[in-house]
């Protein structure tokens, strides 16, 4: 089973974090197109787990994404990092964020992504608030280290029910592979865009569960610059040290010019489905992890 989703918030964080520079609305908008034009080509339906303050700002993007028959998951609402919120916070840009989606697209938000995988050990809270909020799926576990967090200590990397002070809600955890003793992320982020395409599409084609994840600026070729200190931390919350920033930059720039190339090829060759369509083909008894 391979899943494809895509995190959608690019038009917003533009518009929040550089004042709206019409060079990128246009590299957004041809991707997208390109894009959902290839999906419908394939007939392939993803999940795309939008921003809320993106649905309520540019509706047009949300719509668009819906009215090709894709599910539209939550992506929070301003794209802050779980592990930056309380629970009262949470709960309320949760409700801002399922309110602002279900106004545009007239359907039942029922999966959710947090920014960065930022569902840790530290905030297992956030699967109950979730619940609270008629979110069904996450797909918000990365089950080992990240620099931006990680849950290394998750069991598995495949689906699950996961319970947390009597809340349940249907895990769809990041899929790894092992490369030198290190646990890595294949199918999605950097290490797509740095893998080669016959390593992924091995490691795809002997699993049988597979989470592909992406964003719009993975697929653009292009070359971003050395964040300022103050645009690091306001994007990043965290310190905008050199080291930080440089390594930062070279994730970012990294491979971007063959990713998209690389992902038509993925898709042309396999089967792939949303979270919707995969709820139903997966056996959810006696499968459940206590958080």
């Amino acid at each position: 089973m391979n899943i494809l989703t895509f995190d959608i918030e690019e038009w917003y964080l533009e518009e929040v974090l550089y004042g709206g520079r019409n060079f990128r609305y246009k590299q957004f908008d041809k991707t997208f197109k390109d894009l959902i034009d290839e999906l419908d080509r394939l007939s392939i339906k993803a999940t795309f787990f939008c921003v809320g303050k993106l649905a309520h700002k540019y509706p047009e993007v949300v719509k668009s994404i819906a009215s090709h028959g894709h599910e539209v998951g939550c992506h929070s609402n301003e794209h802050t990092w779980l592990n930056k919120m309380d629970e009262q916070t949470l709960r309320r840009d949760t409700e801002e964020a399922v309110k602002s989606i279900e106004d545009v697209t007239g359907q039942k938000v029922v999966s959710y992504r947090a920014p960065a995988f930022s569902i840790t050990p530290a905030n297992r809270w956030a699967i109950n608030v979730l619940a609270e909020y008629g979110i069904e799926n996450d797909a918000s576990i990365f089950p080992t280290y990240r620099d931006l967090g990680g849950y290394k200590d998750f069991p598995q990397d495949t689906p699950c029910m996961i319970e947390y002070k009597g809340a349940q809600i249907k895990e769809y955890p990041i899929s790894l592979s092992t490369v030198l003793g290190k646990r890595i992320a294949y199918s999605g982020g950097g290490y797509f865009r740095v893998l080669p395409l016959s390593f992924i599409k091995r490691t795809i084609n002997r699993r049988d569960y597979n989470m592909l994840y992406f964003h719009l600026n993975d697929l653009i070729n292009q070359k971003f610059k050395l964040k300022s200190r103050k645009e690091y931390e306001d994007y990043f919350k965290e310190p905008g040290t050199l080291k930080n920033r440089v390594l930062r930059y070279l994730k970012g720039n990294i491979g971007t010019v063959e990713a998209y190339g690389k992902l038509k090829e993925l898709l042309s060759c396999d089967t792939f489905v949303n979270i919707k369509e995969a709820d139903k083909l997966i056996d959810w008894d006696n499968n459940l992890i206590e958080l």
